[in-house]
Parts: C-alpha cells; structure tokens; sequence
C-alpha cells in the first residue's frame, strides 16, 4: 500500500493513504539508519510503501525524493534533519511595515530555497495599514523580485484582499508555508482554510521558542486541493550546505552576470574585471540583493550559522 507521510514524531509516522486513511506506522528496523546521513531517514511529505504486519503498519520502502529541505540538527553524531520532502513551492509570508521584515532575511530565504530548488513566492501582507511610502517601498521592492522571476502576491489577511490569489497559488500543491512572527501567517492560513489556523498556531507558538529542539514539520491538507506544511520555524534552515563559491549561484541575478567575470574564482568584492559590481553600478542589480550577497558571503567566512534565520 502507498501513502504519503504527514507527520512524524521520530519513531512514529502518520501515514495518508491513498484510500484517505491516515495510519500510524513505524520504519522497518534495517534501513533505519543504513546509509542516510541524517538523523531522521523518513520524512514528512515522503512517499512510502507500507506494508501490515501482526505488529501494526510497517513502512518498508521510501520512493526517490524529488527535493527536500534540510535544516542542521541538534544530534551532534549526524549532519542534517530534513523536514520536508517532495515539496512543489515555499511561500514567504513578508511585511513591508508592521513589522518590517528585512530584505536581508528575504534574501537568506530565498537562497536557501533556491538551493533546493525549489519555486518560491513572496506574500507581502497587511496591504491595509501601509501609508504612501509603504506602498512606494512595496512596489519597489515587487519589482525588484519580480524582475528576477520570483511571484509576487499582495494581500490583507484582515480583508481578505488578494486571498484568492493565494488560493490559486496553493491549489493541488505541497506548499511550505513560512514568516517570521507578527507578519500575519496564521491570520493569513486562516483565511485561505477556516479551522486549520488552531492547529498551525499551536504548532507555531512550540517552535517559536528559539531552543530549536522540536524538529518536526507537520503536513495539513487543504479542502481545495494541496498541502500547507507548516515547518520548524523558518530560522530551521539556512546555510548549512552551502559553500562560500555556491552562495552568488543561488541569486539568479548575480549568477548570470558573474559569467562575465574577468576570474572564475570571483568574489565579487574587490577583484578587477568584476561584471556583478559593475552590473549593480549600472543598476541592473540592486544594491539590496548585493548588500544580502555581501551578507551571507561574511557569515560564512566567520563561519556562524545565524540562530535568527
């Protein structure tokens, strides 16, 4: 029998299968840890194979994952935790003002996702409470993203404005469904899913403690078709995986001109012949992104792994 897990606890694993039947399922002992550098070998969104025995329900064969999000796990002997698996798109839920959320962070999410490869989409929310320089901010900072091919959704969790749009965005997909706290997440799911926001928000608030120690996503269907998957708290997953050299590969803008470099090796900082410099010069990079690049770059040569994404 196949399902698809939607839930786990770390030796427990709730299983929907195709019938619609949600089983609780432990993992066949053998590959438990056989070769999987992680400290969790099932994840959510995992498509498995389970099998009845006098025992209960046996998860016996994992599918080939098409992605997943790793985060750095709090067992020191293994490397990573992943949260999620086989998932379609991540969607940011951000806010120009009230609070402000930092192109930064932005930034830090969206390479992160693009490590992954997976589509992100920001949701710039409380579209009600902006003044005019918000709104002058929000359309400048719409273009920029979209520009680079990111979407961009405008919405009011408060009234409703541009929710269908988030509706038709998250329809018959596996969504991770993530922002920092006060940008309006659980209003906003509510919105998009009466009833689910008690379930998100309780998930939240636990993971919301900064320590870290609960690791586990969990997968909530939507009554429209698709998957909310609420994680761990966006701080989970960062740059974990990502060497120095990879981190301008994972902003397609400064990707695509550093192919003009003078030096394979650019840094993009101080070396002659630098076509990224020159392209934010020009403006056909915005100093924003550069200023994150620029970020992540130093983060990583102090060799800190930011507890605030």
């Amino acid at each position: 029998m196949r399902g698809i897990v939607v839930k786990s606890t770390g030796s427990w694993y709730a299983v929907r299968m195709e019938s619609g039947e949600v089983l609780e399922c432990r993992i066949k002992g053998k590959f438990r840890m056989k070769g999987i550098k992680t400290t969790n070998p099932v994840a959510v969104g995992d498509v498995v194979e389970v099998e009845i025995n006098p025992d209960g329900a046996v998860i016996h064969r994992i599918e080939e994952r098409k992605n997943y999000i790793i985060r750095k796990s709090t067992n020191l002997s293994k490397e990573a935790h992943i949260i999620a698996a086989n998932v379609d798109q991540a969607m940011l839920v951000v806010t120009v003002n009230h609070p402000v959320t930092s192109t930064v962070f932005i930034d830090r999410f969206l390479a992160s996702v693009e490590a992954y490869r997976i589509p992100a989409i920001l949701v710039f929310n409380k579209i009600d409470l902006y003044d005019e320089d918000d709104l002058m901010l929000l359309g400048a900072l719409t273009q920029i993203y979209m520009e680079i091919g990111y979407e961009c959704l405008h919405v009011s969790s408060l009234t409703g404005e541009g929710v269908e749009d988030v509706v038709a965005a998250l329809k018959d997909k596996v969504t991770v469904f993530s922002g920092l706290s006060g940008v309006g997440k659980s209003s906003l799911i509510n919105r998009v899913e009466p009833g689910l926001q008690l379930k998100v928000a309780e998930i939240s608030e636990s993971h919301d403690t900064g320590k870290h120690t609960t690791t586990f996503a969990e997968m909530f269907p939507l009554s429209f078709g698709g998957y909310i998957v609420d994680t761990p708290g966006i701080r989970a997953f960062g740059l974990i995986h990502m060497e120095k050299a990879e981190i301008s590969h994972y902003f397609p803008e400064i990707f695509k001109f550093s192919a003009d470099c003078r030096y394979g090796n650019c840094t993009h900082r101080h070396e002659p012949g630098c076509a990224v410099r020159k392209a934010v010069e020009e403006h056909y990079i915005s100093e924003s992104r550069y200023a994150s690049y620029l970020n992540m770059l130093e983060d990583k040569e102090e060799g800190k792994y930011r507890a605030a994404y």
